[in-house]
């Protein structure tokens, strides 16, 4: 009797290796790839998963700190807490589909878990940047009585001083470290199998989160680091440069293969050589004909003689009926394209199409393909850079500063919230996502924030909806951090009988934001002479608050 038979006899499940495929070598891949390293197992992550004695000390490859078991052991622990619904603070509390809970992440990441686990599609957080100015307000506590109850008794009194004088030194990397990584443990076991995670930060832990990233989801799931084009305004100096872009790392759940990298994250698609002008101010004027039917007209069905456009002249006069030229149509106007090409584009089955009264004909080919186009690295943000990034369905993305005035203008001139990403970068980054099997832009898909802040990706959500019609919901997770008393928003809070902690503007920001679309569109819909189908539905503006207690 072999090894293996011998195992199968005493009751336990051998994992099979048929085909060269090891599939306890796969599950371990796909659901704790931190465990596999160089293709090896590292045995002291595997007894960490399984809740056995591990060595507290740091050594051997992989990103390694001080607290690293004790923070994966936070993430395994069940939470005991439980959110209560607060309709007082809700909107169309019956109907809406987004979430605002307010509370400590970790536990409302474990709650989420219960009932969101694989489902949301896309997460965005701008978590702190373990800076000067960062005061970490979230409970987690790393001590001797919290070991006892993760069942981490093995750890040494030199072990616990090393971890004390860790998480107690400012801006400690170790402490920063064991702080984010149960939060993204968790946040992977939330994402769906073609989900992706876009996250904020700058050079002070940017190395670092992307170590612990690769961990995580595993650095063959990482897609790219966008560098964001925070400021056009240089200000201050610092050793001799100076710092106006931030970064946004950008992990997905499961790369599949090479396609899905390439459509993971799409730009717009274009339709290559479909739809090109065949104005050009270069080229001589020419009286060109272009034969009854080749036309496909987008204005209303009659008779023309005139344009509204001096670069286009009409020689006759022209029938349109059922949007399309019933008689040959002459015009002149300054043309790349010659009589003779006209002609053989229409004998290959090319047509030309005219959107206004102005009579800008454009050729529609006939041996039309798609283009993706695949986001740029760098987002930038200059308008006078020729590469300024543009929006699939907004103008443009925009700076740090944009965001200030945009806040300014929902409380009234009161700046309550500083340096919050502009709601348009937000509304990039998930406007990409892109359904590589099924070929279309995806719009109906969960957004998740746990570091919500001001409330930026759920007035991003709503606005990307009114845009482009789209169904996405979010979900924002805001501590009640307590705002200090000397703060504009200190003020804000007492003034308008809130409470004092950053949840309030969280909840008060998505309320107003979203109170602001539905005016526009409102307004926009009461324009005179709109088509019925030109009018816009309203998002979803509303969401449930839930508090954890």
């Amino acid at each position: 009797m072999n090894s293996k038979e011998a195992f199968i006899k005493a009751g336990f499940n051998v994992v099979g290796t048929e085909n060269n495929e090891n599939k306890l070598l796969k599950f371990l891949k796909e659901n704790y790839p931190f465990v596999i390293k160089d293709n090896e197992i590292n045995i002291q992550e595997l007894k960490a998963i399984l809740g056995l004695p591990v060595d507290e000390k740091v050594n051997g490859y992989g990103l390694n700190f001080v607290g690293r078991n004790f923070a994966r052991a936070k993430y395994a622990q069940k939470t005991d807490k439980e959110l209560k619904i607060n309709k007082e603070l809700s909107k169309d509390f019956e109907t809406t589909q987004n979430l605002v809970l307010k509370g400590d992440n970790l536990d409302c990441l474990k709650i989420l878990k219960n009932h969101y686990s694989g489902k949301i599609k896309c997460i965005y957080i701008d978590p702190p940047y373990n800076t000067d100015s960062d005061e970490f307000v979230y409970p987690d506590k790393f001590d001797k009585e919290e070991a006892e109850v993760l069942g981490l008794q093995n750890l040494s009194d030199d072990d616990f001083a090393r971890m004390e004088f860790a998480f107690k030194t400012k801006n400690s990397h170790n402490g920063w470290l064991a702080f984010m990584y149960p939060r993204l443990l968790l946040a992977r076991d939330l994402l769906s199998d073609d989900g992706v995670i876009f996250i904020s930060i700058d050079d002070n832990e940017q190395a670092n989160l992307k170590l612990l990233c690769d961990d995580v989801f595993g650095e063959e799931n990482f897609v790219v680091n966008f560098i964001w084009e925070k400021t056009q305004h240089f200000g201050r100096q610092k050793l001799n440069f100076y710092s106006n872009a931030e970064y946004v790392l950008t992990y997905a759940k499961n790369i599949k293969n090479s396609e899905s990298i390439k459509r993971l994250l799409v730009e717009s698609i274009n339709n290559e050589l479909e739809d090109a002008p065949l104005y050009n101010s270069s080229n001589p004027e020419r009286k060109l004909r272009f034969k009854a039917g080749s036309v496909k007209f987008y204005i209303e069905d009659g008779y023309y003689n005139n344009t509204e456009n001096s670069k286009y002249i009409l020689i006759n006069g022209v029938t349109v009926k059922k949007g399309i030229n019933e008689n040959d149509l002459l015009i002149k106007f300054k043309s790349k394209w010659s009589q003779k090409r006209i002609d053989e584009e229409i004998k290959k089955g090319t047509t030309f199409w005219i959107k206004s009264k102005n009579f800008a004909i454009r050729a529609i080919y006939h041996d039309k393909k798609e283009a993706i186009i695949s986001p740029r690295q760098i987002i930038f943000t200059n308008n006078n850079n020729p590469l300024h990034t543009k929006g699939r369905t907004f103008k443009k993305v925009g700076v740090t500063k944009e965001e200030t005035n945009e806040i300014s203008n929902l409380f009234n001139g009161n700046v309550v919230f500083n340096y919050s990403k502009p709601t348009s970068l937000i509304k990039y980054l998930i406007a990409l996502l892109y359904d590589y099997e099924n070929e279309r832009f995806v719009s109906d898909f969960i957004t998740l924030d746990f570091f919500a802040g001001s409330g930026t990706t759920g007035h991003a959500v709503m606005q990307l909806n009114a845009e482009d019609g789209g169904n996405r919901k979010f979900i924002l997770v805001q501590i009640d951090e307590p705002i200090k008393e000397d703060k504009p928003a200190y003020k804000f809070c007492v003034e308008n009988n809130l409470p004092p902690v950053i949840s309030s503007l969280t909840i008060e920001r998505v309320k107003r934001a979203g109170e602001k679309i539905k005016q526009e569109i409102e307004k926009q819909n009461n324009t005179k002479d709109l088509f019925v189908t030109e009018k816009k539905q309203i998002p979803d503006i509303g969401f449930k608050v839930f508090k954890i207690v």
